[in-house]
Parts: structure tokens; sequence; C-alpha cells
């Protein structure tokens, strides 16, 4: 996509109360241990009003070495997903390490002819954002069968968890704005200001891992963009090194504002001590006057709101707020892709 007009803005086809949701392994395998998160899955689901099915593939204990199946066998199930018109979302049972292995065999052709919802973050994230580049597709960095539906949700209050399903039904089916999302009380203002945009990011390594591919995102694409991303795992100097490739690449001269989720298992963030994740992003934004929401539950911290990549947003980060200004999906009615 360098060097040619981006794709426009593709929303995937809305929801109604009866459609077919599937969740698939599209990416790592589903140990044993965690098949009953499945189940709550499915009744998450199915008290939104879909009916829920498991792709073949989503068999506990079967794997190729860290993966569900090997990078084809995966990608044929995506594929053939995405081309059966009954199937009308597409729920990702867990990450892992294994999309970069079939970025080159998704079928966008499908994906142009009937955008549907795919749901999931980490290394899903990979599959959004090449997808928002080659097809212009809406993806929703959002919660996935494990650890997310089937687990943090199951351990939140039940108010909150009422709230999510509440969101979440009416992301993917209301083709009106959501507006303001549900804040935490862990949200932070780590530098004050506003910004509006399209809704840009992932997991910052798989941010940096696609754009390192063929189809990375056009620089156009941070234009003015509200960059989002959450990282787990790793040494806190990652990140900091992360975000010093978004810096030399040009993505951090463009973006116009940027919220950054609660971060898990990095070391090096220890409480009470120095850098903290506000030091490192702050450090590596320099001069950069564009406000910073931090601590947002986006990512692996989980329970996770949805962020629809290429939605235009509205941040005010002193003020805590992030609101959704558009619709994620678009009426069933519509010829594809739209603007």
């Amino acid at each position: 996509m360098t060097g040619s007009a981006p794709p426009p803005l593709l929303r995937p086809r809305a929801l109604r109360p009866g459609d077919l949701v599937v969740i698939a392994s599209l990416s790592g395998p589903l140990p044993a241990a965690y098949a009953p998160h499945v189940e709550q899955t499915v009744d998450v689901f199915e008290r939104m009003g879909f009916r829920v099915r498991r792709a073949p593939l989503l068999e506990p204990g079967r794997r190729h070495w860290w993966s569900a199946a090997a990078p084809a066998e995966i990608a044929a199930e995506l594929n053939g997903l995405l081309r059966d018109p009954e199937v009308r979302a597409i729920v990702a049972s867990d990450g892992g390490q294994t999309v970069l292995g079939y970025l080159d065999l998704i079928d966008v052709e499908a994906v142009m002819a009937d955008p549907k919802p795919i749901l999931g973050y980490s290394d899903i994230s990979l599959l959004h954002l090449v997808l928002h580049s080659r097809a212009g597709l809406v993806g929703f960095h959002a919660d996935m069968a494990v650890p997310g539906f089937g687990g943090r949700w199951q351990s939140a209050a039940p108010a909150r968890r009422a709230e999510l399903e509440q969101l979440y039904a009416a992301l993917l089916t209301g083709t009106e704005p959501i507006g303001p999302l549900p804040t935490s009380t862990s949200w932070e203002c780590w530098r004050p200001g506003r910004a509006e945009g399209p809704l840009i990011g992932g997991v910052i390594n798989r941010l940096v891992l696609a754009q390192a591919t063929p189809w990375a995102l056009p620089l156009e694409r941070f234009d003015g963009a509200v960059l989002f991303w959450e990282e787990m795992g790793g040494l806190a100097s990652y990140v900091w090194s992360y975000l010093q490739v978004l810096r030399h690449s040009g993505i951090l001269d463009r973006i116009a504002g940027m919220v950054v989720g609660v971060p898990r298992e990095i070391v090096g963030l220890d409480p009470g001590a120095s850098p903290t994740l506000p030091e490192i992003v702050l450090d590596v934004l320099g001069d950069r006057d564009i406000p910073v929401l931090g601590n947002v539950d986006i990512g692996h911290a989980g329970p996770n709101l949805p962020m629809p990549l290429g939605i235009r947003v509205g941040l005010d980060a002193q003020q805590r707020m992030l609101s959704l200004l558009e619709p994620a999906v678009g009426p069933r009615t519509l010829t594809y892709p739209v603007g």
C-alpha cells in the first residue's frame, strides 16, 4: 500500500438478532483448561441475542508447535468464514504467535465483498492492522474468548459485565455513534488536551511488526489519528524502543493524540520506581504537544473496551473522556465499500 492511496473506510455490516457469530482459533491453541472460557463466551453472545458456533480448529488440546494449526490451515478456515454468508461476525479464541504466518493467504476480496466484524487483540492486532491497510476494514481491537469474555468478564462486577455486554451489542448492531465510552478509575491524564481523529493502533509490538510488512499502513493513515496501544510482557526498555521506532518512522509527528492501555507483566515497571510508563511515553514524545490518556482498559489487562480501527473518536485527556463519534458498523443494505 505504500505510495498508493489508502482504501476508503470499510465498515462491517451490522449484526441483527439471531445472526451467527463464530468463535475461531485465529492464532494460538486452546488448552483443555481454557475450554470453559469458550463455553462462557458462547453464553455472553447468546445473551446479546446471537447464535454461536465454534469453528472446527477450536478443539481443546489441538496444536501445531505454538499454534492451533499450521498457518495455511488457519488461513483456510478463516477464509471459509469470510466467504460464508451465514457467518456475520468472527471472534478470536485467543492471541498467540501465528498471524504473521498467514498474512499473505487472507482472501482480501472476500473481506471487501462481505465485511464482517472480527474481534480480538494481542496477535490479532496484526490481522486488524493489515486488513485495515489492504481493505480499509474496521477491525475490533476487543475482547476474545480466552481470557476475555470467558475469563476476566466473569470475574468483573455484575454491573460492569452488564455495561460491557450492552456496549458490545450496541457496537455490533447499531448504526448510530456510541458516544462516550464508560470510564474507569484507572484512567489518567498524562498530558492534557483535546483531539479528534480516526482510531489507529493495537498491541504496540504488533503495530511495529505490521509496519515492517508489505502491507504497512501508509503514513497518511496516521495524519490526525488518535493512536491507541497496549503491551504485555517483555521489558520496559522494549516499550521505549517500540515508541522510538514510531518516532523514527514519522508516525508520532502525524498523530493528534494517544491512548495507552493498562500495561501487564512488563519487567521494569515497578511500583514507586522510575521509569514509570508515563515517563517513558513523555520522554519519547518530547515536545510534541498532543493529549495523552493513560491506563485505559484496553488489551491484556481486560475486561476490554472495544477500539474499532478507523472510526473517528473524540479525546479529552484532562476530562478523561474517549468518545466514539461514528458508528463502527454500517447498514446491511449499503453497497460496500463505504466512506
